[in-house]
């Protein structure tokens, strides 16, 4: 198809177009292959090729990722990596930015640890603002972890030794193996139902345990476990691992700990410190006390040194005048205010003797009555002034009208059909026509005609029925 009658894409255009069709076509991946390539950047950023025996892929894991990474990145290494297909633009090269790598075997659980991290991050378990608070000050605390690792023994040496009131609670469980994730989840569980058991109710609970691979960390990325840890009641610290270790359970906890130690220190404040506090606040508490007592000796020596203490008699008098002067203003009060409401009542009678129903009416009777006798004139007075007009009005069409026409000597004609003839040419010879007059009217036939201004000739009837010419 010739030029101009399609779209024509700049390089650019093309470019991006192909990246959001991977990016959305392809998306997120695990990709195994041998590393080749290999570069560390200044930039802490590492670039290197994944490649097996027909192809090759570039791929690129950015300073942020690979600072967590604990897989070590050499040629010639097997490796699974995660990330997204995308292009790079300025070459026009498709590549992979890579979040994880792991090494080759792994890759079946790393993509359902990041299918349930999605569903259970969509169904809003991971949201901060239904998150409780974990107290500072714990009187119980539960340790949900195994009673023979070095995990529990970490937590105890460090809780005893910060805060030895802390009450220690030990959930033994499994954790590690098929049906450690029951024994997790069946722990947290009865933590939040005390009563049914008799053990006291914790304020917290911690669920850890030491590092390990993988695998051996899977039974805290089971679903059971982080639905458990949701639903709780009871604050729950995820404690799993290393720091650079990662589990479900960590995402939902109510705080995670990177290792069971911090979880610890975390619950028991430092004893040393706690004291340090607790005196500094004695001695803040002493010192306002101190002044306080101070400052109630001040006004009490002033009341004691005062004229209360040495004319009691005098105060009791003017106590007394002030009495009765408040007895008059009350008396002036009281008498003022009925003054003003009797006046108010005044006013009010007169208000409503000035609308009483009777003055009302009477008033509206002479109004009425007054209106009636102006309408009577008015009325009067209009016909007075219709009948001026008519007697006037008769005078002129008497004076104007056909009759006072007539009565000076005019006539008028018309035909027997009733019509006013205005023009000689409308009639014909032989035709009757009646003139009338101020007394009585002529019938005459018309004997000849001449044209407009001439003179018809007729032969004339009189009104007692003589004719003439």
């Amino acid at each position: 198809m010739p030029a101009g009658q399609e779209t024509i894409l700049s390089v650019t255009q093309l470019t991006r177009d192909i990246r959001s069709l991977l990016e959305e076509q392809i998306g997120d991946v695990w990709v195994e292959g041998e590393v080749s390539n290999h570069r560390l950047q200044s930039s802490g950023h590492r670039y290197f090729t994944l490649k097996d025996a027909e192809s090759q892929l570039s791929c690129v894991m950015f300073r942020g990722h690979a600072a967590r990474s604990s897989v070590r990145l050499a040629d010639g290494a097997l490796v699974q990596a995660f990330g997204q297909v995308t292009v790079y633009a300025a070459r026009g090269q498709y590549q992979m930015i890579v979040r994880l790598v792991q090494p080759k075997g792994l890759g079946a659980l790393q993509a359902r640890f990041e299918a349930l991290k999605r569903r259970l991050h969509t169904e809003g378990l991971f949201d901060q603002q239904v998150k409780k608070p974990v107290p500072r000050h714990p009187e119980v605390v539960a340790l949900v972890t195994s009673p023979t690792g070095a995990a529990i023994q970490d937590m105890l040496n460090i809780i005893t030794r910060r805060a030895p009131w802390i009450r220690v609670l030990i959930y033994p469980v499994r954790v590690q193996g098929q049906g450690a994730e029951s024994d997790i989840a069946r722990a947290i569980e009865v933590l939040n139902h005390p009563e049914q058991t008799g053990i006291p109710r914790p304020d917290t609970i911690i669920v850890g345990r030491g590092g390990g691979s993988l695998e051996d960390l899977w039974c805290f990325n089971e679903e059971i476990v982080a639905r458990a840890v949701f639903a709780s009641e009871i604050p729950v610290i995820s404690a799993v691992g290393h720091e650079i270790d990662f589990t479900i359970c960590d995402f939902v906890a109510d705080l995670r700990a990177p290792t069971p130690s911090a979880a610890a220190e975390l619950l028991a404040p430092d004893a040393a410190e706690l004291s340090r506090h607790f005196e500094a606040a004695g001695r803040a508490l002493r010192l306002r006390a101190t002044s306080m007592i101070e400052q109630q000796a001040r006004v009490l020596d002033l009341i004691a040194r005062g004229t209360l203490q040495r004319e009691p008699v005098r105060h009791l008098r003017e106590a007394e005048q002030a009495l009765d002067e408040a007895e008059a203003a009350l008396a002036r009060t009281v008498t003022g205010r009925l003054r003003d409401r009797s006046d108010s009542l005044a006013q009010l009678q007169q208000v409503l003797a000035r609308h009483h129903p009777v003055r009302l009416l009477a008033d509206a009777g002479s109004r009425v009555e007054l209106t009636t006798q102006r309408l009577r004139q008015g009325v009067v007075h209009r016909l007075e002034r219709l009948d001026d007009k008519i007697a006037a009005r008769a005078a002129a069409l008497r004076t104007l009208g056909p009759d006072g026409v007539l009565a000076r000597g005019f006539s008028f004609t018309m035909d027997l059909a009733g019509r006013v003839i205005t023009d000689a040419g409308t009639l014909q010879q032989g035709d009757e026509i009646v003139t009338h007059l101020a007394r009585g009217s002529v019938h005459s036939r018309v004997m000849h005609k001449t044209g407009r201004g001439g003179a018809v000739d007729h032969e004339r009837h009189g009104q007692d029925g003589g004719h003439s010419h």
